[in-house]
């Protein structure tokens, strides 16, 4: 266990390094998050843009999803993996929304949960992104991060959730969440990460551990 004040001094050179992060998923609508952050599941945030850049024009809403049919739908978003998976869930997901919620996505962490394919973390993201609702989810970038800084450790994304939670407040969660992702991205990289660049080499926890 690290002293809080070292987090807090973490988060505060975080949010210093990215105040005015935004999601890199592009979108137009509350459906076209919904389907993007399903398509990134195991796939970078770059190339689902190029896949929704083709997708989006063709079916941007529940019903024009169900007019493309699960087999165009496939072909167009191979290159996201898992396709098959991934179009049985957003074709799922098209009917329970036209069916229940009028094609609308339902703002309701609870209900966004019920819908294929969507799991705390996408529901999460749909939340925090499209409803401005206080979120941190916890992709591959916040679960790395938030226990190789020790902000929060874990062995699962909800004890990280949960943690993280603990130590920000909550008026900054979706905000942090970004703050993470993009330090991910950019700095602290799964592999090879950049620890003589990072503006936390003097205090994160697994640098001085070195």
């Amino acid at each position: 266990m690290i002293d809080e004040k070292i987090k807090l001094e973490e988060l505060s050179i975080l949010e210093e390094t990215y105040s005015g992060a935004i999601p890199e998923l592009k979108f137009n609508s509350v459906f076209e998050l919904l389907v993007a952050v399903i398509l990134s599941a195991q796939c970078t945030d770059k190339r689902v843009n190029q896949v929704t850049a083709v997708l989006f024009p063709v079916a941007n809403t529940p019903e024009k999803i169900l007019k493309l049919g699960q087999k165009e739908l496939e072909k167009i978003i191979k290159p996201c993996g898992y396709f098959h998976a991934k179009a049985k869930y957003i074709v799922g997901t098209s009917k329970i929304l036209l069916e229940n919620y009028d094609g609308e996505v339902p703002e309701s962490f609870d209900e966004l949960l019920k819908l294929p394919g969507v799991g705390r973390k996408t529901a999460n993201v749909v939340s925090s992104v499209a409803f401005k609702n206080p979120a941190i989810a916890v992709d591959t970038h916040v679960f790395r991060l938030s226990n190789r800084m020790k902000l929060a450790e874990g062995k699962t994304p909800l004890e990280v959730e949960k943690g993280l939670q603990e130590i920000i407040p909550r008026e900054k969660w979706s905000d942090a969440h970004h703050w993470l992702i993009w330090h991910g991205r950019l700095i602290c990289t799964a592999r090879n990460p950049k620890c003589s660049e990072c503006p936390l080499k003097k205090i994160c926890p697994s640098t001085l551990e070195k």
